[in-house]
């Protein structure tokens, strides 16, 4: 049993190691106040009558990455999102990224296979939504591999893993950190310490979570604890946005930047 979970911790980090450090797409964060998106996995209804209810009652929008082979079923996340939620959210301001139709695990999946599900992903939505399409992802389960990684910039303008930190400096868009609110559930004051250490740096910080409900799988969290961490983030002063107005944001800055003086 030791000898497994010292395997399994190596693994875990040379998995995690290689999709840090493999194939990156620098971009520079160079801004005059610190960033937030709040993002959502699998897309649990959940999420959007409840999540996305929270934010829109704080005026911002969130980023919602849908596997739509899910739609309408019941995932370890909870009820998954059906076609009226994605007009709903579509009409609601919020953004739709790519998830990968059949939720393929990032990692344990060829790479081939992996794109083949981005495009079935892509050709659902427009058959959904006429002329509707994804700009960014994130990776489901596990980080890339290194040759999916490298691909991804073919399809989209950024990809989001985890890593339970935020995005400074200069940042990887195949590879976006971002911290995973359910890990840290039932201890806001580490949210709030990593809001406020956002807020120093002036960095890009992009939560992730799936369902929100009263009570939520081991993946969600509940809607007392979002919308308390909502509150603090936007109380920080962060631009609050979802992940492609960021990336829009931040690519005017550069070229403002370049050219005279910018503004986010």
């Amino acid at each position: 049993m030791a000898l497994q979970n010292l395997w399994t911790r190596v693994r875990g980090r040379y998995i995690r190691d290689a999709a840090r450090l493999f194939f990156r797409r620098p971009f520079t964060i160079n801004s005059p106040i610190p960033l937030i998106s709040f993002t959502f996995d699998d897309f649990p209804r959940s999420a959007l009558h409840t999540g996305g209810a929270i934010l829109k009652r704080f005026g911002v929008r969130g980023t919602y990455y849908a596997s739509f082979g899910l739609m309408g079923k019941r995932a370890p996340t909870g009820e998954m999102f059906l076609s009226e939620d994605v007009k709903t959210l579509l009409q609601d301001g919020h953004e739709l990224g790519c998830h990968t139709f059949a939720h393929c695990d990032a990692w344990e999946t060829e790479t081939n296979v992996f794109e083949d599900s981005v495009r079935k992903n892509q050709l659902a939505l427009s058959e959904l939504v006429h002329g509707a399409c994804f700009k960014t992802l994130s990776y489901p389960i596990n980080p890339p591999r290194a040759r999916t990684k490298r691909n991804i910039a073919k399809y989209f303008m950024c990809g989001r893993g985890g890593g339970q930190t935020f995005n400074v400096a200069t940042a990887d868009l195949n590879y976006l950190r971002a911290f995973f609110l359910e890990k840290s559930r039932n201890h806001p004051e580490v949210v709030r310490s990593l809001i406020d250490q956002n807020q120093r740096a002036r960095g890009w910080l992009i939560f992730a979570t799936h369902d929100v409900c009263k009570d939520p799988t081991p993946f969600g969290c509940t809607p007392e604890f979002f919308e308390e961490i909502a509150g603090y983030a936007i109380a920080s002063g962060a631009r609050i946005l979802p992940v492609i107005k960021v990336w829009e944001a931040l690519r005017l800055q550069s070229s403002s930047s370049a050219g005279g003086t910018g503004q986010i």
